[in-house]
Formats: structure tokens, C-alpha cells, sequence
């Protein structure tokens, strides 16, 4: 008898043509699941399942979710790390977790698009085009001699250096443990502080895991000391900007604009009030979905169900 294999929150309906599925099908029964499922009716979806592929954060895995899925012997989950994913809780139903390779250059590039789209004012100008409106209605924000402060210069962080630079911006950043010989290097300058990172940047980008010390990290007291000139973009977690604090910040103008692709419930409600805030510019969590990524992602699953069919699984998370 086959194992039940499903793909889940494959939104996109791509993940069945960017792996070869067939190496596993003499043992494995695959289906792809392409709506997101409710909380609650994950476990009624999926409860005979043996193996679970998870695409990032879009599925959680709570302890009382592997309670109700009994069947479960394999979860991979795309990337190395996944916080919605409760490990030990797995560890002790009996499940096997694993992660697969991810890129770390598509949210940069992602966050980039971000800044130069609220820099110039890029959907509304092509909106007014379309629509046959004014011709050049908006004064677009200079890159190039502004400064550029980064909230975290890890792997994404520095790439969003390299960059900034290259534009010829000046960089700046911070975090709680950043080494400043390390910036040094990079040629960015280390901030002295959060606050000051904060008052003299034009632009500022978060790129910093989510934790108990990142999380509310911008609230309405550090928005306050942001320019009004300034922009705010954040294509880590949404958790790490205070999302009221935002929505006061660009509806009473403290900053020029704000972009995002990270939201604190996904995919964003329909009446979430963000959809509507002035000078704001989301995207739909696009930072790691690119082909490339996607290509890894499933060819490296496919890989870990063969390993753990051999009985020696590959990428374990814990």
C-alpha cells in the first residue's frame, strides 16, 4: 500500500511541474492542495497523510495540530527554519521534520522593487498613465546621495548593502549584536543606536528574524522619530512593526510611505485597513516566491522523502 503524500498551499498551482514526482510515485501517492486551508480544517484534509510538505509560515503546526494527525510520519517544511512549526511537539508525535535549501537574494531584490517603487511613486504614475491622468503628477524621492538604514545586516541585510552602495547611498545599520568591525568591512557605517539609525535614514529596511527581542521592535515612538521624508519597508515579519502604530503613522503623515510584503494574518483580510492606507505599497508575501526558489524547494522534498523511505533522512530540523 502506497504512503499519502499532500502538498499544501501550492497557491500558485506549480509545484507539480517543478520537481520530478514520478522518482517517489512507486511508493508514494502525492496530491497538491491549492486553496489555504482554515486552522481547523487542516487535520480533516490531511488527517491520512503520512507525508506533509508545508510551504513556509502559510500552514502552521502547532502541538495540538500533530495531536490530530496520527497518520504523520514526515513534514518538510521549504527553508532551513519555519517558526510556525513547533519541532519538539513533532519530535514527541513520532514526526520527522525536515527543511530544504533557500535562496536568500529574492527578498532582497524583492524589498529593492519596494523601495524604488515608493521612491518614484511607480503604481500610481503607471495608474495615471492607464488611465490616460496627469502626466508626471509626483516629485520621485533621490537614491543616490540619501542615506539607506538597515534593521539587520545577515545574509539579506548585506546584499541590501551592496546595493544601497552602489547606488551611491550612504548605509547605515543596526541590530542588537551587530559587530561594527563587521560593517566596517562592508562599508557601512554601524548606527549607535536604534534611535539614531531611525532619525537620520531616508529610507529604512527591516531584514531581522522575529523573536521575543524584534518583536513590536518599531512602535509609534520609534515611527515618530522617523523623517517625514522618510519611507519604512519591512519584507521580514510583520510582528516586528507595530501594525496599528503604522497604519497612525501613514494616515497622519509621520513618514512619506511605507511598504510591505508581510502581514500579520495571510493572506491579508479583505477588510484589513492597510489595503487602503494612504502611501502604502503591498505586495502579497512575494519576497521568496521565484522560480528558482521554487525549483529547490520541491526537488530537495522529493529528495528528503527518498532518503527517509531509505531510512536515513536528510535536512532534519531540531
Amino acid at each position: 500500500m502506497k504512503l499519502r503524500c499532500a502538498v499544501l498551499d501550492d497557491y500558485q498551482g506549480v509545484a507539480e511541474g517543478l520537481a520530478d514526482w514520478t522518482r517517489i510515485a512507486g511508493r508514494v501517492e502525492t496530491r497538491f492542495l491549492h486553496e489555504k486551508l482554515d486552522p481547523d480544517a487542516v487535520a480533516e484534509a490531511v488527517g491520512d497523510c503520512d507525508i506533509l510538505i508545508a510551504m513556509r509560515e502559510r500552514t502552521p503546526f502547532p502541538a495540538t495540530l500533530f495531536a490530530r494527525l496520527p497518520q504523520l510520519r514526515l513534514l518538510i517544511t521549504s527553508g532551513m527554519r519555519n517558526a510556525s512549526v513547533d519541532v519538539a511537539a513533532a519530535t514527541r508525535h513520532g514526526v520527522t521534520v525536515c527543511g530544504t535549501a533557500s535562496n536568500s537574494e529574492p527578498p532582497a531584490e524583492l524589498a529593492w522593487a519596494l523601495i524604488l517603487g515608493l521612491a518614484r511613486q511607480i503604481i500610481p504614475e503607471h495608474n495615471a498613465l492607464r488611465a490616460n491622468g496627469p502626466w508626471q503628477q509626483s516629485l520621485g524621492a533621490d537614491l543616490h546621495g540619501s542615506r539607506l538604514g538597515l534593521l539587520g545586516l545577515g545574509k539579506t541585510g548585506r546584499q541590501m548593502a551592496r546595493v544601497g552602495l552602489a547606488f551611491g547611498m550612504d548605509v547605515t545599520a543596526w541590530s542588537s549584536n551587530l559587530d561594527p568591525a563587521v560593517a566596517a568591512g562592508l562599508g557601512v557605517k554601524a548606527a549607535a543606536s536604534k534611535e539614531e539609525l531611525l532619525e537620520t535614514s531616508d529610507f529604512v529596511s527591516v531584514h531581522l528574524v522575529l523573536g521575543d527581542r524584534t518583536r513590536g521592535l518599531i512602535g509609534e515612538p520609534e515611527l515618530r522619530r522617523m523623517r517625514p521624508t522618510a519611507y519604512l519597508v519591512n519584507t521580514s515579519r510583520a510582528a516586528i512593526v507595530d501594525q496599528q502604530a503604522l497604519l497612525r503613522a501613514l494616515r497622519d503623515g509621520w513618514i512619506a510611505g511605507a511598504g510591505a510584503d508581510v502581514y500579520e494574518t495571510e493572506p491579508l483580510p479583505a477588510d484589513d485597513p492597510l489595503r487602503t492606507a494612504p502611501n502604502f505599497l503591498g505586495l502579497p508575501h512575494l519576497g521568496y516566491v521565484t522560480r528558482r526558489n521554487y525549483e529547490g524547494y520541491f526537488r530537495e522534498a522529493v529528495e528528503n522523502i527518498e532518503a527517509y523511505l531509505a531510512g536515513a533522512p536528510m535536512r532534519v530540523l531540531g
